[in-house]
């Protein structure tokens, strides 16, 4: 029961996420640091044994650094990448990689719900000017917190972090 709620907790903690990106572009660091912080907790709910704790602990590194490389050339926010990095702690290796690839599969549906809603909102007589400051102008960024979310998600059930009804 008490890993259910730390992975509950983990659940909304992605949720709020994915909101503040969406409404201010922003991932506060207390959010990815409270993710990490949170993780140990789970897994010594789960039972982990030191191997399994340094796999996903080696995940989480390799995801902070792909991060990170990710945003030095300024393709994806500091808080996309911390937040990922927070995420990928709690997938472990092989895992990770299936958080990644769905974590991009649900960007690249994001990127283009963003294209066409900031095409078709101005051809249904929405004004540029109401659009400004939130993720439907032009050329705003890519709330990516919203797909690390939506990955996470979608990664979740494959996990001993899985919530059983």
């Amino acid at each position: 029961m008490f890993l259910q709620i730390a992975s509950l907790a983990l659940i909304a903690l992605l949720a709020y996420a994915a909101f503040s990106d969406a409404i201010r572009f922003t991932i506060p660091n207390w959010l990815s640091l409270v993710i990490v912080v949170l993780f140990p907790v789970a897994a010594l709910l789960a039972g982990f044994g030191w191997a399994e704790a340094g796999n996903h602990l080696l995940a989480g590194l390799l995801a902070l650094v792909f991060g990170m490389a990710l945003f030095a050339p300024g393709w994806v926010g500091g808080g996309d990448a911390k937040l990922f990095a927070a995420t990928a702690f709690w997938f472990g290796w092989p895992g990770v990689a299936v958080f990644l690839i769905h974590t991009v599969l649900v960007g690249g549906v994001l990127v283009i719900a963003l294209l066409i809603l900031r095409k078709v909102l101005p051809l249904a007589g929405i004004s540029p000017s109401r659009l400004e400051g939130t993720a439907l102008a032009p050329a705003a960024p890519v709330p990516y917190g919203i797909a690390i979310a939506g990955g996470a998600y979608w990664s979740l059930p494959a996990t001993v972090f899985a919530i059983q009804f």
